[in-house]
């Protein structure tokens, strides 16, 4: 019993330590032509660092041709890198003959960008879809376009370079002023390369992660007469203001109608009681000698007249 103890003892023992001295990692890297001291794995264990991926990076990398120091590859994994694609990254570099170094290749990775996909992206060019884009020549009719932008990763303005969607603004952009710019649809029916060119001569790629290497159209669309529409809207809205001025004038007519109303009423009102007066004054010139029966009789007859004339004229 004590010898099962005393052996299982040894077996736990055993592995504490290789863990802790990983001699077979070790004695691989010397066999890779990688010289790292053992004390170094050790000390990557205590301070977090896994030091199988920093000794199979630098065994890649050694067989690849690359000069690489343990030193900054642990640096970069602590900083939260992922050192086997920023080693791919180099080799497949140097394999292509793209400048770039250790230190340019982590700052690429630690600022969130696939530095692997950048260099393949520098070998083997992308072609980036742009949206419809819906622009209107000078004669008023709209065109629809889609661009096909071939691109290059710019290794040196990977960081803090824009990316895809400003090379799309600006493309969409470009495409935009290049009809607005033309006499005629036809004419850019005609030759729908002059927008290609016109774009690619502004330079849309300055301060950018990609370099412009051609601008295609893909496609063009003939959309809606924009001039007619909006003639027809205009005639529309003239048509509206012209119906409500004449509204105003005829609602003014009205109120001038019912104020000239308004005010013969008023006048025969005032007429109405003129004429209430005429029998007292007419009682009161008798009672004071003033009128005599003829003259009474006149003013009858008088009266008589007028308003036969009223009659006949209504």
């Amino acid at each position: 019993m004590n010898t099962i103890f005393w052996v299982a003892g040894v077996i736990i023992t055993l592995i504490i330590v290789l863990w802790f001295f990983p001699v077979a990692l070790w004695f691989q890297a010397i066999l890779s032509g990688v010289h790292i001291p053992l004390v170094q794995l050790v000390l990557m264990r205590w301070r977090g660092v896994n030091p199988k991926t920093i000794v199979m990076a630098l065994i890649t990398g050694t067989k690849a041709g690359l000069s690489l120091k343990a030193n900054e590859l642990e640096a970069h994994y602590l900083a939260k890198g992922n050192v086997p694609n920023v080693v791919m990254a180099l080799i497949s570099a140097n394999k292509a003959n793209i400048n770039l170094d250790f230190k340019m290749a982590s700052a690429i990775d630690l600022a969130g960008r696939d530095v692997l996909e950048a260099v393949q992206m520098s070998v083997n060019p992308k072609v980036i879809n742009t949206p419809p884009v819906t622009a209107v020549a000078k004669d008023g009719i709209q065109l629809i376009a889609k661009a096909r932008v071939t691109v290059r990763a710019n290794i040196k303005q990977l960081v803090g370079g824009a990316g895809e969607e400003t090379i799309l603004a600006r493309v969409g952009e470009g495409i935009v002023s290049s009809i607005g710019s033309s006499e005629s649809h036809k004419q850019v029916l005609e030759n729908p390369d002059s927008i290609s060119k016109l774009v690619l001569n502004k330079g849309l790629d300055a301060g950018t992660a990609y370099e412009i290497l051609s601008i295609d159209i893909a496609d063009i669309d003939v959309g809606k007469n924009i001039g007619a529409v909006l003639q027809m809207d205009q005639s529309e809205a003239d048509k509206n203001i012209a119906q409500a001025r004449a509204e105003e004038r005829r609602a003014m007519a009205v109120a001038l109608e019912q104020e000239m109303k308004a005010k013969a009423q008023e006048a025969r009102a005032s007429v109405i009681e003129a004429e209430a007066q005429v029998p007292l004054a007419i009682a009161d010139a008798f009672r004071k000698g003033n009128l005599g029966v003829m003259d009474y009789y006149k003013i009858k007859n008088i009266q008589a007249d007028t308003d036969m004339r009223e009659n006949i004229a209504k």
